[in-house]
């Protein structure tokens, strides 16, 4: 069985040694030999005096150009010279770095190397107009504002309406702010918000908020794809309805259906659109924006006009209920045929029979009168005060009108369809999170920055204008729809008191088509346009390689047209699609822009903290405070949206941020995390300087010296097997070794060697760092790492080292006196001692005992050392089922049952279960000149 060995000390002289367990030495002096290699090597003039022929540079012509290398590069930089230009040229490439273009045009000329670099690269000419200003108020602007801000209103009131704007649109405009000091720290390429929060917080950090932004923007092509059925379906074309209702209460459940067929009908039709070229959505891209200007126009126009001339829309209202319009013919019971009065439509409705005095009718109808109202009284009338406050409603509750006169009465269910009533449960919670995504689309400025002229200043200005415009005509709106519009229909979300018009455009002049059809082409634009983003988005983090398994994504066409990653985008939006309610997708997208929001806002506020030399954005109107506050309020939203959404999305980005970095993402983009790192570490390492540790905090903070052959391989990997078993992951582990030379001369060999023990910590799964450092002598080496290992308070306190084999038989005197001279100087040094012998033997990490002892001798008072060794090894699942048996021994004058039962309460109060033997010594005493330190 494995065991520790305690050995006595005497004063030698101090000596090297040769044949040492666990401590390199690998003679790398000059051999006498000549070398003719010409790289990385130092030349004599002939006069004692050497010169540099190539200093660390590996180049084939470096002897025969050594009048021009100091023109060429220097050794410093050395990773850089085969491609590092003169002055005049870098000049002008950096000049020039911001002259690619991304996005959708980087796919639209095929990617022939030699023929793009022939190319003059275009000069970039986009202004804060063309560039950010209309691209974001284009994605800003979308289906919400037309389907279902009414509504909003009408269910919030128009207090709360304009609270719920004033938080969606302070978020993104607080996110704006940061985005802006990222953006302009630098150039934004195709990725946007990825790239931003990836370069700033690392690969684990943009990878996982980029596959959320990812996601959003596709459920987002999902959400516009919905809208525009709903308005092809509900106000364009109801005919073209598959699935029709048998009765009123199943009319929901066809209307789903419609929407899915139709829905994948439009979906497909997309993704081909996008698929044969993004030239064509981009030429239309002006086109749905005039649609979207000429409805909002429209909208202002109406309501304008409402306040001479209202436009004639009448409710008809049986009591206090608000009635489907387009059921019946005229808003009456009875109807005058010449000089008799027969029963109407509406009659018909609610009555059996033709007669009207022995008629069986609902009592609700009986006992109430209808009447008609005007459904926009316009912009003069007074509407505003009633529309002041919410009316939040339950699925099924009927409309009703407060201060109509009406007779409480229980209606037939039979007649249910006839009312207009609410099709889901509201609440403000509910509300927020449907308005939302009304607010996103502010990263189109920067993922344009490559096309701008100065994107250091279109970007901040075009996106906080363009946020400022889009907040503006959100506020108006709510204003003008609660003053414009009756309660009941803007609480009706279909428009069906009003003959199943879009409740917007009712409002609108000259003509409610402006609107439905406005509406529509943006609607659809908005999603041609998201299912080309999407796509490029995997795309550019597939190329990345962060995440393995979606690098098929980063492949596309010849030109590059990410084709695979646009299959995957149409397959998730077909299950967005398959929800085929906007008012269920809406909070879904809000969840994931909200996370990627509070991820450039955090990154932000984390660059600016930590004030890195890299952090010099021209954009000066930030602070952290500012970038604090808009990740606060993007969480608040999230859990006020939908807290079980929430939950879901983190947890989604959490299995993403752990994956990539359980895959070990190697990437160095100098990020913010880093730096936090850093930061945090420095602060760690100050507080520890304040004393020594605490007795209950102390633990094993190990020293391994290993012995490297003459290949660099580890002599002995069980010391770091040993090592693993005996830290299992926590405390401190430094592996140093020597290497035997001048350091000028062995500093290749010194990393080399380091790279071959890191390689074999990671096999032995160690967790710690490794030293390694270049010495005349082993001896001195060994003394180096014993005083100068570790940082401040991260300092080791036990040295681990092999035990000396065949030193009697070695004809190196080196052998032993190493050894001997590293045991005083550990001694010297106050530090612990441990010397594993036989320890090619030792269990590996895959090993398992099943049963047997750990058996700990203990002859000298230690402090609990000895004891705690033991312990810690049973922690791990090598040794975690063996029994531990503590032997001490016991002369002729003592009372061994008595030091059993001392021995047995000391164990008792330090917690240990163990096995209590004393051994009775009936020779003469044993004297120990040496004792654990």
């Amino acid at each position: 069985m494995p065991h520790f060995t305690v050995v006595p000390v005497k004063d030698q002289a101090q000596s090297s040694y040769d044949s040492l367990e666990g401590i390199n030495w690998v003679d790398y002096r000059d051999t006498g030999q000549e070398n003719h290699d010409h790289h990385d090597t130092v030349s004599s003039d002939g006069h004692g005096s050497h010169k540099e022929d190539s200093p660390f540079l590996n180049s084939a012509d470096a002897a025969s150009k050594k009048n021009d290398f100091y023109d060429r590069n220097l050794a410093l930089f050395e990773e850089e010279l085969d491609i590092r230009p003169k002055v005049s040229s870098l000049l002008s490439r950096l000049v020039n770095y911001t002259n690619i273009t991304q996005g959708a045009k980087e796919h639209e000329e095929e990617e022939s190397t030699e023929a793009s670099r022939r190319k003059t690269p275009k000069s970039p000419n986009m202004g804060t107009l063309m560039g950010v200003y209309l691209p974001c108020l284009q994605n800003i602007f979308g289906v919400i504002l037309f389907l279902r801000l009414t509504w909003i209103v009408g269910m919030a009131g128009i207090m709360q309406s304009l609270l719920i704007v004033l938080m969606c649109c302070s978020c993104t405009m607080l996110t704006a702010i940061s985005m802006s000091a990222i953006a302009t720290n630098g150039v934004v390429p195709a990725g946007g918000a990825y790239f931003m929060i990836s370069r700033s917080l690392g690969p684990e950090f943009g990878g996982a908020v980029g596959l959320c932004f990812y996601l959003g923007t596709t459920f987002a092509s999902a959400m516009y794809i919905l809208g525009a059925i709903e308005i092809f379906l509900k106000y364009l074309v109801p005919q073209a309805a598959i699935f029709h209702a048998t009765d009123p209460l199943s009319n929901d459940s066809a209307m789903l259906n419609n929407m899915r067929v139709y829905g994948s009908i439009c979906l497909i039709l997309m993704a081909v659109v996008v698929f044969v070229g993004v030239k064509y959505v981009n030429k239309l891209a002006s086109l749905f924006l005039a649609c979207v200007i000429i409805s909002i126009v429209s909208i202002y126009a109406g309501a304008i006009k409402s306040m001479t001339h209202p436009p004639e829309f009448t409710i008809c209202m049986l009591g206090n209920r608000t009635l489907v319009r387009d059921r019946f013919d005229v808003c009456a019971k009875t109807v005058m045929e010449g000089n008799i009065s027969v029963p109407s439509q509406l009659w018909h409705r609610f009555c059996l029979a033709e007669n009207i005095s022995s008629a069986q009718c609902d009592d609700y109808f009986i006992q109430n009168n209808v009447t008609e109202i005007q459904g926009i009284p316009g912009l003069g009338s007074g509407i505003i005060s009633d529309n002041m406050w919410g009316n939040y409603l339950q699925k099924g509750e009927i409309l009703e009108k407060a201060g109509l006169q009406s007779v409480d009465a229980h209606g037939t269910m039979e007649n249910f369809g006839m009312y207009a009533s609410a099709d889901i449960a509201t609440s403000f919670t509910l509300l927020v999170g449907i308005f939302f995504p009304s607010a996103t689309g502010i990263m189109a400025g920067s993922n344009r920055s490559g096309d701008l002229r100065d994107a250091q200043k279109s970007i901040p200005v075009g996106t906080i204008l363009a946020i400022t415009t889009t907040s503006l005509v959100y506020f108006s709106s709510v204003v003008l729809f609660g003053s414009c519009i009756e309660g009941v229909v803007l609480r009706d979300k279909f428009g069906d008191a009003v003959r199943k018009n879009l409740v917007v455009g009712t409002l609108s002049w000259p003509s409610p088509w402006v609107i439905v059809i406005g509406s529509f082409f943006s609607t659809v634009g908005a999603g041609l346009q998201s299912l080309t983003g999407a796509p490029r988005l995997l795309q550019a983090i597939a190329k990345d390689n962060i995440i393995p398994f979606l690098r098929v994504f980063g492949h596309g066409k010849s030109n590059g047209e990410p084709t695979w990653a646009l299959l995957l985008t149409g397959l998730i939006a077909e299950l967005g699609i398959l929800i085929a309610s906007l008012d269920m997708v809406a909070p879904i997208l809000s969840m994931f822009f909200l996370m990627c929001y509070l991820f450039v806002n955090l990154a932000c506020a984390v660059q600016t903290l930590l004030r890195t030399p890299n952090w010099r954005p021209r954009f000066k109107y930030y602070h952290w405070a500012l970038s604090f506050l808009g990740m606060s309020m993007c969480l608040a939203l999230m859990f006020i949206s939908s807290w079980y959404y929430a939950i879901v999305a983190m947890g989604i980005a959490g299995m993403i941020y752990k994956y990539i970095e359980y895959q070990g993402a190697e990437k160095e983009w100098g990020d913010g995390i880093r730096g936090l790192s850093l930061s945090a570490a420095r602060y760690a390492l100050l507080r520890l300087e304040v004393g020594p540790p605490h007795t209950k905090n102390w633990r094993p903070q190990l020293l391994v010296l290993l012995k490297l052959d003459e290949d660099l391989h580890v002599k002995y990997p069980r010391l770091l097997t040993f090592a693993s078993q005996l830290k299992a992951g926590k405390g401190l582990t430094i592996v140093g070794s020597v290497v035997q030379g001048n350091f000028l001369d062995s500093y290749g060999e010194m990393q080399a060697a380091e790279q071959a023990i890191k390689n074999m910590m990671e096999i032995e799964r160690v967790k710690g760092f490794c030293q390694v450092v270049v010495a005349s002598k082993v001896r001195e080496g060994i003394v180096h790492l014993i005083q100068s290992c570790g940082l401040g308070g991260m300092m080791h306190n036990t040295v681990v080292m092999g035990w000396p084999y065949g030193w009697r038989q070695s004809e190196d005197p080196r052998a032993w006196k190493t050894f001997i001279n590293t045991v005083r100087c550990t001694t010297a040094a106050h530090l612990a001692l441990m010397v594993p012998k036989n320890v090619s033997f030792y269990p590996s990490n895959h090993e398992r005992f099943t049963d047997g002892n750990i058996d700990v001798w203990w002859i000298v008072h230690d402090g609990g050392m000895l004891m705690l060794l033991p312990f810690l090894l049973k922690q791990h699942k090598v040794w975690r089922k063996c029994m531990m048996r503590i032997f001490t021994v016991a002369q002729m004058d003592d009372n061994s049952i008595q030091m059993k039962k001392d021995l047995a309460t000391f164990l008792y109060q330090l917690r240990i279960e163990a096995e209590v033997e004393v051994v009775e010594m009936v020779r003469a005493p044993v004297t120990y000149l040496f004792s654990f330190q």
